[in-house]
């Protein structure tokens, strides 16, 4: 056993303190900044230039996305104005119409009742005059029937009395 820890601590002399630099450790440190400055220098400029231009489309498309919106809130106010002020102009529209309809109404009612009255006075005259003419053709009749009907009535031929003057006894 001896042999063996004897052993490694032999090789762990041979080995030097990694602590302590050596030239490699130089050499990829300076091969490191080297590409760090080629990174620096030639890589991020172009992305950085990207990435402002980039935030400077993205802010005008907000800035014409906010105006777009502003005018499409402007319009739709105008929008809603015309839309009330044809509504209004639709109301005016049917009241005049409504005034116009029921002016023409009461012009058809007053013709109607003309028309009635005119009618309704033919009509009395036409009743007035068909009245006459019956009384004028019944009143011969009448005092023919009445003269049998006395005539039976009595017995005598009253017709004959009446013509004599009414003293036959």
């Amino acid at each position: 056993m001896l042999g063996t820890s004897a052993l490694f601590l032999a090789q762990e002399e041979e080995r030097p303190n990694f602590l302590l630099p050596n030239a490699t450790i130089i050499v990829e440190s300076i091969i490191i900044a080297v590409v760090l400055f080629v990174i620096w220098r030639f890589v991020v400029p172009p992305v950085r230039k990207a990435m402002a231009d980039r935030r400077e489309m993205v802010q005008r498309q907000i800035d014409e996305s906010k105006k777009a919106d502003e005018k499409f809130a402007a319009a739709e106010q105008r929008h809603r104005e015309a839309l009330a002020e044809a509504r209004a102009e639709a109301g005016k529209i049917r009241d005049t119409a409504r005034a116009e309809g029921q002016k023409n109404l009461d012009e058809l009612r007053g013709e109607a009742s003309a028309e009635v009255g005119r009618v309704r006075r033919e009509g009395d005259e036409q009743l007035a005059a068909q009245r006459e003419r019956v009384v004028s053709d019944l009143e011969p009749q009448v005092a023919e029937l009445s003269r049998a009907l006395a005539s039976r009535i009595v017995g005598e031929n009253v017709t004959e009395n009446v013509a004599a003057g009414g003293r036959k006894r």
